[in-house]
Formats: C-alpha cells, structure tokens, sequence
C-alpha cells in the first residue's frame, strides 16, 4: 500500500516524464516518447492498484488536483504533436496495402 507521499510522489514523477514526453514529440523522437510513455504507464498502473486506499487531505489534494492538471495539458500537447504524424503513417499504410492489392489484381508493371 503506498502512502499519501507515494501517491503525490508519484504524480509528480509523471508530470516530469510528460514534460519529456511532450520534448520528445517535439523533436520528433519518437522511440524515446516510447520509453518513456511505458515509464508513465508503469507509474498510472501502480496508482490503479494502490491510491484508491489512500486519503488526502488539503495541500496535498490540492498537489494532485494541479498534477493532473500538468499531466492532462501535457497530454493534449502531446496528442497535438503525434497526430500529424499518426495521420502520416495511416496514409502510408493505407496506400501499401493498396498498392499490394493492385499488384496482386493486376500483376506488377
């Protein structure tokens, strides 16, 4: 079970990964937004199973309330950066398997 300090520990530790996460979709980096959006991932799955227990009480509520705050604008920046580039990639799928259909009606010119 973790304590109310885990829990904000926790929190914060994610904002600071979405914030380098959100530098790395702007670089471009895309296998290191990976990594780190399974770091991210590992910490919500701790706080899935362990903060439901947890209570907090004023400033630390408050702590929580702006990390999620932090962590859902970041994600918003995020999906900003990423969706271009999703929409790229499902282009060029999309015309693959496209130009593999016309080859196998067709035969290849």
């Amino acid at each position: 079970m973790m304590t109310s300090q885990e829990v904000l520990s926790t929190y914060e530790s994610m904002v600071e990964l979405t914030e380098q996460m959100v530098a790395a979709a702007s670089s471009s980096d895309w296998d290191r937004l990976v990594v780190l959006e399974t770091r991210c991932a590992g910490h919500v799955e701790a706080l899935r199973q362990n903060e439901a227990k947890v209570e907090l009480n004023g400033d630390s509520r408050l702590r929580k309330v702006q990390c999620i705050k932090k962590l859902l604008d970041d994600d918003r920046k995020i999906r900003d950066l990423t969706m271009p580039w999703m929409t790229q990639l499902s282009a060029l799928i999309n015309n693959t398997g496209t130009q593999r259909r016309l080859a196998a009606a067709y035969g290849a010119v």
